[in-house]
């Protein structure tokens, strides 16, 4: 909404709003709690030891403030926190929150049930796994397909307002199922994979949506390419890298100065099977080291979104920049 357009009270009962949202102790230790993971209003009842519909007015009172935001997966609703918008009415007070709830400690209970929980996530991934054996054998999308994290994704993208004329490069576009996103956001969008069958796939999906702004490469981006663009996505490929610290090393060279580098991948887990079910070589990753592997690649790390799937497993989405100074090289 255009902040001239609001009348003097309406924008003071949007700050009030948000105040309110905030002036609770478990409602900031939620936040926090939301800081790098997402979870359902039974599991946060669990995690608070609170009955579910008071967690369930709370979490009503912060997504009435716009301090966090729900994914629907079938009947089940994730809540994660919402990321601050400073061109937005309450955006500067909101990041500020952010910053001093994430220098609260949780109470050592409330560590001990956020644990419970995700052990029975993991139990319950397991589980997954067992009843659709035979239908996983390299279906990565049965863990964490684009429809459970693209909400995620695009909120993270378009908070970042490239214009119209910036370019966007894909790493491994798999079947194509983002490239239409990109291409309504940026004027000119590269999709590199090394398979030709999946190019295909991508490339169907240019001809039935019309994106003739698309332009499909069958290469290695590690080496075979000096494409560089202003945003760079890899969506569910670092874990098929040998060596994703390098890959990133790698990768970042293809960031423009000031631009962007987006990564979707699963968090950290313990699921051996994906190994052979998937090809997958890295069973997730700690959210420190993707942000360790990205300084090291010259990238500042920024937001970051976790997407809890019902499956047991999560995901992290997250933004990395390249500085404006910085010299890109080809």
């Amino acid at each position: 909404m255009n902040l001239r357009a609001q009348s003097i009270p309406e924008r003071s009962d949007t700050l009030a709003a948000l105040c309110k949202a905030s002036g609770d102790a478990l409602r900031l230790n939620v936040l926090r709690a939301l800081a790098s993971d997402s979870f359902g209003v039974l599991e946060l009842a669990q995690i608070f030891d609170i009955g579910q519909s008071g967690m369930s007015h709370h979490l009503k009172v912060l997504a009435q403030a716009e301090l966090v935001a729900t994914r629907r997966e079938g009947n089940a609703i994730f809540y994660r926190r919402a990321l601050p918008d400073s061109l937005r009415l309450g955006g500067r007070l909101h990041t500020a929150l952010l910053e001093e709830v994430d220098d609260l400690t949780l109470p050592p209970a409330v560590q001990a049930r956020i644990a419970q929980v995700q052990q029975r996530r993991a139990a319950t991934s397991q589980d997954f796994f067992q009843r659709v054996e035979e239908k996983f054998r390299a279906q990565q999308d049965l863990i964490a397909g684009l429809p459970q994290y693209r909400e995620s994704l695009l909120a993270m993208l378009d908070k970042l307002n490239f214009g119209p004329a910036a370019s966007a490069l894909e790493v491994g576009p798999g079947d194509g199922g983002f490239l239409p996103d990109l291409a309504r956001r940026f004027g000119t969008v590269t999709a590199l994979d090394n398979s030709p069958t999946m190019l295909e796939l991508a490339r169907q999906v240019c001809q039935r949506e019309g994106l003739d702004n698309v332009n499909l490469q069958l290469a290695d981006a590690l080496d075979a390419t000096d494409v560089a663009a202003d945003c760079v996505v890899l969506n569910m490929v670092l874990h098929h890298f040998s060596d994703p610290a390098l890959a990133l090393r790698l990768l970042a060279k293809r960031v423009k100065a000031g631009g962007s580098l987006l990564v979707t991948e699963l968090c950290s887990h313990d699921q051996g099977w994906a190994r052979d079910a998937c090809g997958d070589l890295w069973l997730g990753f700690e959210q420190d080291d993707l942000a360790r592997w990205a300084n090291v690649a010259g990238l500042v790390p920024g937001d970051s979104l976790y997407v809890g799937l019902r499956n047991g497993f999560q995901i992290q989405v997250r933004h990395f920049q390249r500085a404006t100074g910085d010299i890109h090289h080809r």
